[in-house]
């Protein structure tokens, strides 16, 4: 039997490998590593040195692969995911079936956590739909750009006794600041916070956590909003790429709900 590894490697800091994420990458015979162009070669670069940096098993080989792009023309957004996930899992379906014998193990490095905001777990389940290569896979967590965001910052993510929602962008005026006072925002490419009126409301921002490039920004939002979209948009267009997650909050530990 086939086995897959879902590795999460943290959020751009090598030093963020738990100790069970290597031992797993020292299990594996192949490393599967994504590629997604020119302009993201930096994911990739860290994942290399990660692999370089702890992967002492001599047997091991990496193996990379291009994801392909995802395509919004015409599409809504869960149709536009839903194709990209099925591209995707096709790819996978060759990877495990050609690159590993049966008996084998292959690991996927996964940028920050597996279980939030990543879709690999969803892909891999698709291929075992598929029914074309039989395997088995687990999943090891990793530190996630939430938990990093929060330590760049050295604030906790809640208020005592009180809730967290992590949502999107796209999903963000639903949550707040009338249904919830913490809210973890990811996957913005519209900047929903520069929409958000509200006086009261606080934003930790963060950009490239974990990696030598580094962006924090905190403070009042009606202050920082303009500040964070500028440093922003300088950072996208020397980078060719962002990612950036944020933490929107009004309220304070102990105040009454």
């Amino acid at each position: 039997m086939r086995k897959i590894l879902i590795v999460g490697i943290g959020s751009g800091n090598p030093e963020h490998m738990t100790i069970q994420a290597i031992n797993a990458l020292n299990a594996a015979d192949v490393l599967f590593v994504p590629t997604k162009g020119a302009n993201k070669a930096e994911l990739a670069d860290v994942r290399r040195e990660i692999i370089g940096r702890y992967v002492t098993n001599p047997a091991s080989r990496t193996v990379e692969f291009a994801v392909p792009e995802r395509r919004t023309a015409e599409r809504t957004y869960n149709q536009s995911v839903d194709h990209w996930h099925a591209a995707i899992a096709d790819i996978h379906a060759r990877l495990i079936a050609e690159q590993l014998a049966p008996g084998q193990t292959g690991a996927f490095l996964v940028w920050g956590d597996p279980m939030l905001y990543d879709s690999t777990i969803r892909i891999i389940e698709r291929v075992r739909a598929l029914d074309t290569v039989e395997f088995e896979f687990s999943v090891l967590p990793g530190i996630t750009s939430l938990q990093a965001l929060c330590a760049a910052h050295r604030i906790p993510l809640n208020l005592v006794g009180k809730p967290v929602e992590i949502t999107t962008g796209r999903r963000l005026k639903e949550s707040f600041p009338n249904k919830t006072e913490t809210v973890a925002v990811m996957l913005d490419g519209e900047q929903a916070f520069s929409k958000i009126d509200d006086p009261d409301a606080m934003i930790y921002w963060g950009a490239y956590l974990g990696t030598p490039n580094e962006i924090t920004i905190s403070g009042r939002l009606s202050e920082k909003s303009d500040e964070i979209l500028e440093r922003r948009r300088h950072a996208r267009e020397a980078m060719g790429w962002i990612m950036d997650i944020y933490l929107l909050r009004k309220g304070a530990d102990f105040d009454e709900a």
